[in-house]
């Protein structure tokens, strides 16, 4: 477990911070865009939680803590990982996929592109799921720079296609908010 004692360092303050590796870099660099891509999109899944049910929840919860391990597998580069290195792993990414199989099992077939709306809980997901789907554009054009874990984009890519799913899956009342080619 980490130990946080101060929360201020100075450290950043002239537009620099550490990597997990202890490297400093640019705060306006790719990896920091990804890393806090990745944090954003976890701060939304934070806002859709407390309209979730439980069931959901408890999955919300497991990815946030995903997506941490995203970050600490995005902040040391594969050149100087250790076996004790955190990376995102094959489960992580199958534990999704079986999660988005459940909850789309039931939906209806797609008639048309779904807005992001509906109840409160869908349209905190779409809103993650947007986030999240900036998150893996970030981290594939970091990639394009130096090498990753390649699961870190099926992570990314499997996740915003289950907020999508679980944001259908919320609007099952009053039904998907669809798309009306020329607003007629």
């Amino acid at each position: 477990m980490v130990t946080l004692t101060r929360i201020y360092t100075k450290g950043g303050d002239k537009g620099k911070t550490s990597l997990g590796s202890k490297a400093r870099v640019l705060k306006s660099s790719a990896i920091i865009q990804a890393i806090g891509d990745v944090d954003e999109g976890n701060a939304c899944i934070g806002l859709a939680r407390p309209h979730a049910p439980q069931d959901i929840d408890l999955i919300l919860s497991r990815v946030q803590n995903d997506l941490f391990d995203v970050g600490a597998d995005l902040c040391i580069p594969d050149t100087e990982k250790t076996e004790s290195s955190l990376r995102i792993v094959s489960t992580q990414v199958e534990a999704l996929e079986k999660d988005l199989d459940l909850y789309n099992e039931g939906l209806a077939p797609l008639t048309s592109f779904v807005l992001p709306g509906g109840t409160p809980l869908a349209a905190t997901l779409h809103h993650a799921r947007t986030v999240i789907r900036r998150a893996e554009r970030s981290v594939c054009a970091l990639h394009q720079e130096t090498s990753l874990n390649p699961l870190l984009i099926a992570y990314l890519n499997r996740l915003s296609d289950f907020l999508f799913v679980l944001a259908r899956f919320a609007n099952q009342g009053p039904g998907d908010v669809l798309w009306v080619p020329g607003g007629e």
